[in-house]
């Protein structure tokens, strides 16, 4: 419910300024097509399973299952080291190069991205790589236990960890901390803050939030991680299924916090948040409808 709604507040904010979005607000709502495609396409009938206390509709569901939660965790994560590269690059660029980063190249960006994702998810479903139920017995993942039975499933799994997790983690943490050191030193040659000029603290209030999503989302599936790694090398029954369900929920909980983080980083976002009305025609009643003195022209900006 959290993801839906939450998400669906970005789209249709995105919608309503689609005008006025800027080229990396693209990967904003990119992301938050990826939860909600993720929270539409999986968590019903994993529920339903949950309820069932067994897993629902047979092998056909179960692919279906780990094919989409492959797609969309592959694509969030890629979306996610875009996100990185582009703000590095906006931030280590003179403005007149980084104006270079238009709409058009981020939309080719981004269906790269999603092609990249289905090229990864489909692969399983050609020969290269197995899907397969969790050992809670009611969600369906990479099968994991096949890294040391065949050739096929070590030879996929070791690749897809180095190329859609290994990679983008690290080209993530590089480009934040290359964007840091760029902030550190130009903060000490301005000796008086009241000095530092607006767009300097806005591109580090937006490199903040940039960090905080990659780092809710990484926090989120780095115990599922642990967990999948730990069935690769030891017998799944050495583990109680609270002990594999808990990381599972943990992962699926990634979807819903990117909204908040927008709500406290973005003014744009909370005035619009503000106006969005109810299906049955009310106004939210714990927001202040008073916005007479904002007038945000970006989400990203605030």
């Amino acid at each position: 419910i959290l993801t839906i709604l939450g998400n669906s507040a970005v789209l249709a904010t995105a919608v309503k300024r689609s005008s006025l979005l800027k080229s990396p607000e693209l990967l904003t709502v990119n992301l938050a097509v990826a939860d909600i495609g993720m929270a539409l396409s999986m968590y019903p009938l994993a529920i339903a399973s949950a309820w069932n206390h067994a897993w629902l509709g047979g092998d056909a569901s179960c692919v279906y299952y780990a094919l989409m939660g492959f797609l969309f965790g592959v694509c969030s994560m890629m979306t996610l080291c875009a996100m990185a590269v582009i703000r590095f690059l906006v931030t280590n660029s003179s403005k007149s190069n980084s104006n270079k980063i238009t709409k058009n190249t981020v939309c080719i960006l981004i269906a790269f991205i999603w092609l990249y994702s289905l090229l990864w998810a489909i692969l399983p479903l050609v020969g290269w790589g197995y899907y397969g139920p969790e050992p809670f017995g009611i969600s369906c993942t990479i099968a994991w236990s096949k890294f040391h039975s065949s050739f096929n499933g070590f030879s996929f799994i070791l690749t897809m960890f180095l190329l859609c997790t290994v990679l983008p983690a690290l080209t993530i943490v590089a480009c934040y901390l290359g964007i840091a050191w760029k902030v550190h030193k130009a903060y000490q040659e301005i000796q008086n803050i009241d000095r530092i000029p607006n767009a300097a603290k806005l591109e580090k209030k937006l490199t903040l939030m940039a960090v905080l999503i990659s780092v809710a989302f990484l926090s989120s599936w780095t115990p599922y991680a642990a967990a999948s790694f730990w069935s690769i090398f030891n017998s799944s029954d050495s583990l109680q299924p609270v002990v594999t369900l808990l990381p599972c929920l943990f992962a699926k909980s990634s979807t819903a916090y990117n909204p908040f983080i927008y709500y406290t980083f973005s003014k744009t976002f909370r005035c619009e948040v503000r106006k969005l009305q109810c299906c049955c025609g009310w106004r939210v009643h714990y927001f202040s409808s008073d916005n007479s003195a904002e007038n945000p022209v970006s989400m990203w900006s605030g």
